[in-house]
């Protein structure tokens, strides 16, 4: 038996496949039939979803991860300094262990439990850590992350730090990141630390290319949502008849991803049709761009106090060490 499928076979997955199936269609036809029609970005992330956004994070207009891998790079040792010896590293959203790497490289961490919705990158990656880190405790959990599960057996015991990096919290709505770390910390517990990283508001236009690069690659990885739900959810969306669309709002400080029907036409999915008019449009992700006061006013509200913070020397990106308190565990 290979290493990945060893590590496959050990991947705890939190649900069922015909359920996590059944979990995409429902949140399908609910998100298609609002108006404006709109899709979770977390379903952006299959195998080949996954694939695309690495090639994004390579693109020259792409700021974002070589201004995290910087800061990272720049102060592992200040950052591992903030992660008690022995403790266990909760990756969520993991996909590719780039980052994680750095940390797990700096620290004295004693077990890695990457949390990622998509099976085969989890059981790939999980099985490169365990031969690149001998004695490193690896325990891959196939979830949801943005819905509760338990952390495993495996690592009961140990002082555990959560580590949340890309950027990935400005996809929520306010409350929905406050929601999000709340739940973190009722997971991690009192006293854990939170490693996340932040974009941080600046130029418009440096934002606007970020997502409209010139290559396209942001447009294949936009319209690949479309590609999955026809392959998993018995759909016939024409690919060419949608176009990449990426606007930056001012006023909310937030980068809006769309698909736009290029004509009239009629989507079946899963035996549900559904309408678009041209010009009508599915949106499929937000990127909120925060300042630090906006940061540290939306830990506070989870119950998280601001415990460091390292910038890049452009001062583009953002990362932050959070420390869990009591407030965290009041009831809402």
């Amino acid at each position: 038996m290979s290493n990945i499928t060893t590590a496959h076979a050990r991947v705890r997955q939190v649900e069922p496949d015909d359920a996590a199936t059944a979990a995409f269609r429902g949140d399908i036809w609910e998100g298609l039939s609002q108006d404006p029609k709109r899709i979770p970005p977390k379903y952006f992330y299959d195998e080949h979803g996954l694939e695309l956004f690495e090639a994004i994070t390579r693109t020259p207009e792409y700021y974002l991860t070589r201004a995290e891998l910087a800061i990272l790079n720049d102060n592992a040792a200040a950052i591992a300094s903030q992660i008690p010896p022995g403790a266990a590293m909760i990756e969520f959203g993991s996909g590719p262990t780039t980052k994680a790497r750095i940390l797990l490289q700096a620290a004295q961490i004693a077990a890695y439990v990457p949390v990622d919705i998509c099976g085969p990158v989890l059981a790939s990656e999980a099985s490169r850590m365990e031969s690149d880190f001998p004695g490193l405790k690896v325990v891959p959990v196939a979830a949801d992350f943005t819905k509760p599960f338990d952390l495993p057996g495996a690592v009961a015991g140990m002082p555990v730090v959560g580590f949340f990096p890309g950027s990935t919290l400005g996809n929520f709505e306010a409350h929905e990141a406050t929601a999000f770390l709340r739940h973190v910390a009722r997971m991690l517990g009192p006293d854990a630390r939170l490693i996340v990283g932040v974009d941080l508001v600046k130029e418009p236009e440096l934002i606007h290319h970020a997502y409209n690069d010139a290559s396209g690659i942001t447009a294949a990885f936009n319209l690949n949502l479309l590609n999955r739900i026809n392959r998993e959810l018995d759909a016939n969306f024409d690919i060419d008849g949608f176009r990449h669309c990426a606007l930056y709002n001012r006023e909310r400080h937030r980068v809006e991803m769309h698909l736009v029907s290029r004509v009239r036409q009629k989507v079946r999915v899963g035996g549900r049709g559904f309408d678009f008019r041209r010009g009508e449009t599915i949106h499929t992700e937000n990127s909120y761009k925060y300042t630090l006061e906006m940061v540290r006013t939306i830990a506070e509200g989870a119950g998280w106090r601001k415990a460091a913070v390292w910038l890049d020397p452009d001062q583009y990106f953002s990362v932050h060490v959070l420390i869990c308190q009591e407030d965290a565990f009041i009831s809402d």
